[in-house]
């Protein structure tokens, strides 16, 4: 709304320097000629075109655009909880898994957007990091068979053999519609990664004592003699994500210190994430085979619609280890349906009871996970019923295995953020670290490290 508010002041401007007579036009206070007019003039309608050129080639990464397009999915191939990364010119592939609910056949293409460590598209050619086609179709669909709710399912592998990125670094996966791209449907992250250094990490406990025992702080030395860095301290950046999240990514921090080719990064205030609790599960891999979860169900000829049983804040409860997807979701059924084309969708009705059943004073409540692209948006936001006394929502999800929990945000600022289940130290999360790097000649930034590890590899039960 601001760009488009900016924008319109500009062309106010312009269409009143023109309402003047010629020679009587001024600026500040200042008159000036027709000729400087017109000259001015072009500059602001120039500024206007590459403003908006800029605006339309730099959609947010993991966002859907188009109402009918559901469970959007990207990972590495064979595995849906990989994180989806392939190595520079090697034989990986990750897969694309998205429905249609038009139940219709439409022509789908994708693209690669090369962008920097922090997301904003490189403005660079797309030959200079695409070899092949720049756009490719994805021709991959079967039409939901068993299913009540009709639906197109598609599927790519990617990188096609006719299109693959030649640069490693961030891409952006966006999906249009009929070869225009401006008819953008929805966009994945996708790394390129070109292994140049090591790195070695581990999950430690903060000292401070008002962190220890709730957060959890990233210990890593990074080996960069694979790159040729003379202000390593500036050309090396560091991204630490927390269970393959973007929202909460740690980055633009320097290393701690650097000994000869080691980077090293083990300061007291970098890395530190809250623990957070062990999330919530939902298995709807069978709608009629209800869970410990499912209170209660409705089917419909036509639909099906599930209801959970209420939800209370665990953040006083005992930390309890138990396996979990850390936020993530797998598609699945257990009667052997294929759960591409096959598994059906329901609407998914959750509720959550605060304490005493009174709503949260400045505070919205959102329900969170991969099951909601981990957004923030307004659609997202549960609503108080003060009848009930509970916070209520509903999602419209395919037959799988969920992982989900509540997060609070304040109204004020709304960067403050806590999930309601409190956080312990003990908790298992997947750390993934990612090194990226950028000479003097370049101009973007290279992947040249990527790890994931696990805080825990002991799987306790009671934790005590």
């Amino acid at each position: 709304m601001k760009s488009i508010k900016a924008v319109s002041i500009i062309f106010r401007i312009v269409s009143c320097w023109w309402e003047h007579e010629p020679g009587q036009h001024a600026v500040a206070g200042v008159l000036t000629s027709h000729k400087t007019q017109k000259m001015v003039s072009i500059i602001l309608i120039n500024f206007i075109f590459l403003f908006f050129s800029k605006n339309i080639n730099a959609q947010s990464p993991d966002s859907i655009y188009l109402n009918n397009i559901k469970t959007v999915r990207l990972y590495s191939y064979g595995n849906q909880l990989g994180l989806p990364v392939i190595k520079l010119n090697s034989g990986d592939k990750v897969e694309l898994h998205f429905d249609d609910l038009d139940a219709d056949v439409k022509y789908y293409y994708y693209t690669y957007q090369l962008c920097n460590s922090d997301w904003m598209p490189v403005d660079i050619n797309s030959l200079d990091y695409i070899k092949g086609f720049t756009q490719v179709r994805i021709s991959d669909y079967r039409f939901s068979s068993i299913a009540l709710t009709r639906y197109t399912h598609y599927r790519a592998v990617i990188p096609d053999r006719s299109s693959f990125p030649t640069k490693s670094g961030n891409y952006i996966l966006k999906v249009f519609l009929n070869g225009d791209t401006s008819q953008i449907a929805f966009t994945k992250r996708l790394m390129v990664v070109d292994n140049k250094t090591s790195i070695l990490a581990k999950a430690i406990q903060p000292f401070a004592p008002d962190l220890f025992q709730t957060h959890q702080r990233v210990q890593f030395t990074v080996d960069i003699k694979g790159i040729d860095a003379f202000n390593a301290a500036q050309q090396v950046k560091v991204v630490i994500l927390k269970n393959f999240r973007w929202d909460d990514a740690l980055k633009n921090f320097p290393p701690t210190f650097i000994r000869g080719a080691s980077l090293e990064y083990n300061s007291e205030n970098i890395g530190v994430f809250p623990g957070g609790k062990e999330w919530r599960w939902l298995d709807i891999t069978d709608f009629h085979l209800q869970s410990d979860r499912v209170l209660s169900a409705d089917y419909n000829k036509r639909s099906t619609e599930i209801y959970l049983k209420p939800d209370a804040p665990r953040d006083g409860q005992r930390y309890v280890y138990y396996q979990d997807y850390n936020g993530m979701f797998v598609s699945s059924a257990i009667r052997g349906y294929n759960p591409l084309w096959e598994t059906d969708y329901a609407t998914v009705y959750f509720s959550f009871v605060p304490p005493n059943g009174n709503a949260y004073t400045n505070k919205d409540i959102y329900l969170f996970g991969q099951l909601t692209n981990y957004n923030y948006t307004d659609s997202l936001k549960m609503k108080f019923n003060p009848d009930k006394g509970m916070y209520e929502t509903h999602l419209f999800l395919k037959q799988g295995y969920y992982d989900y929990t509540y997060i609070a945000v304040d109204k004020n600022n709304p960067e403050i953020k806590n999930e309601l289940d409190g956080n312990y130290y003990e908790t298992e999360n997947l750390y993934t670290i990612l090194v990226y790097y950028r000479s003097f000649i370049d101009r973007s930034d290279e992947l040249i490290g990527i790890t994931t590890f696990d805080t825990r590899t002991d799987r306790p039960g009671l934790s005590f």
